[in-house]
């Protein structure tokens, strides 16, 4: 049986999966998200149990904001995105393989660690439901389909 190291890459059949420890202890690997940069993504989050993300203006602004902070640190193509109550829509293009995956993990930290501390409820539970999820968008009909979509909302 061989040790795995923190951050190592094991490369399977069908998936490729990224050892990751907390204290001690090695937890599940998780499937790392493979993300071709040049390609424009639908990418959708949810609060966790029905909640809310947002209450008020306030906190549309803040995360408008926390995005804005995120692409100065990571900068990548927004096309258009949606704040709701309970979820995000955003139509991400990123340039780079990998880009969209660093840009999100940046964005719903930093918003998770506000939420939490503008409600006093840090340690009581995630804000988002899981990951996020993105669907690439290959078409140039659909590519305009989806952008419509978004504004919508």
């Amino acid at each position: 049986m061989k040790l795995l190291l923190d951050g190592e890459i094991l490369r399977g059949r069908e998936s490729l999966t990224k050892v990751s420890t907390c204290g001690s202890h090695l937890r599940m690997p998780r499937r790392l998200r493979i993300s071709t940069g040049g390609l424009a993504y639908h990418v959708i989050n949810r609060a966790a149990g029905r909640g809310r993300l947002f209450d008020g203006e306030e906190d549309y602004l803040a995360m408008e904001r926390i995005i804005e902070r995120t692409w100065q640190r990571l900068p990548i193509r927004i096309v258009t995105f949606c704040l709701m109550p309970t979820h995000w829509h955003l139509v991400l293009w990123p340039k780079e393989d990998g880009q969209l995956s660093e840009f999100l993990r940046l964005l719903t930290v930093t918003h998770t660690q506000r939420w939490h501390a503008h409600r006093h409820s840090a340690g009581t539970g995630p804000v988002y439901q899981g990951r996020f999820k993105s669907f690439p968008i290959q078409q140039d009909d659909h590519f305009l389909t989806v952008c419509r979509y978004v504004e919508r909302n």
